[in-house]
């Protein structure tokens, strides 16, 4: 994430050495207006000055930009995070099993993690630990598909 003071820090090198204006722009992204003030000393000294009250602004959209392509939002929050992920994390444990039990039904008693899922809405955490709590009550048996090798959830009452 680019520093505010940094960016003051490059504004400044116009002053020492006006051939190098502009630095402060091209440090936040802004190469097309970076290049421009390269060339022409800073708008001709006009642009610069009139940057000391920007850079604040200049810094902020570039670190919102820079979150944004990682993912995540200007105070943290993931982006990729669906909001639906959000009501079904509410469900209780039971709800969850129902609904295990419900996709296992309609599949002949089987069920991997991906069917699951897809069966359900849950997400892989839920479903997974959800299943690994069911074998442990011993309402579920682990299997392994004999053509793919794939982990396979066996429901014995079904």
């Amino acid at each position: 994430m680019n520093n505010v003071s940094t960016a003051y820090f490059l504004w400044l090198g116009c002053l020492f050495s006006p051939p190098i204006a502009g630095l402060h722009r091209l440090y936040n992204g802004k190469i097309g207006t970076g290049l421009l003030w390269l060339f022409t000393f800073g708008l001709f000294g006009v642009g610069q000055v009139v940057d000391l009250f920007l850079i604040p602004r200049m810094v902020e959209e570039h670190n919102a930009l820079s979150k944004a392509k990682l993912g995540v939002s200007a105070n943290g929050v993931p982006l990729s995070q669906p909001a639906i992920a959000l009501t079904k994390q509410e469900l209780t444990r039971d709800e969850m099993m129902l609904k295990l039990l419900k996709a296992a039904a309609v599949r002949g008693g089987k069920l991997s993690v991906t069917q699951a899922v897809m069966e359900t809405g849950l997400n892989f955490t839920q479903v997974e630990a959800t299943l690994k709590d069911m074998v442990k009550s011993g309402y579920v048996m682990i299997d392994n598909h004999p053509e793919t090798g794939i982990v396979i959830y066996e429901f014995i009452e079904l």
